[in-house]
């Protein structure tokens, strides 16, 4: 029942980590201003959202997360 729990904590805080990263690194839009002067939401390059160099610790947290989830699961 403790490892269900572990990976179920594990799991969210992986999902949170991913999701809150480009607000800790200060990226959520690409900084380009309109010909009118004011900011612009479109990122510079279409697809750029998620990154693997800079998310790998979410997704090292959801992998030990669901490993977890299916020992407690066999258990």
């Amino acid at each position: 029942m403790t490892l269900i729990w572990l990976g179920v904590l594990l799991v969210f805080g992986g999902v949170l980590q991913m999701a809150f990263q480009p607000i800790w690194r200060g990226r959520l839009s690409g900084g380009r201003r309109l010909r009118s002067g004011r900011d612009t939401l479109e990122p510079e390059r279409p697809g750029s959202g998620f990154e693997f160099k800079s998310n790998w610790p979410g997704l090292v947290l959801v992998a030990l997360g669901g490993a977890f989830l299916l020992a407690g699961a066999a258990v």
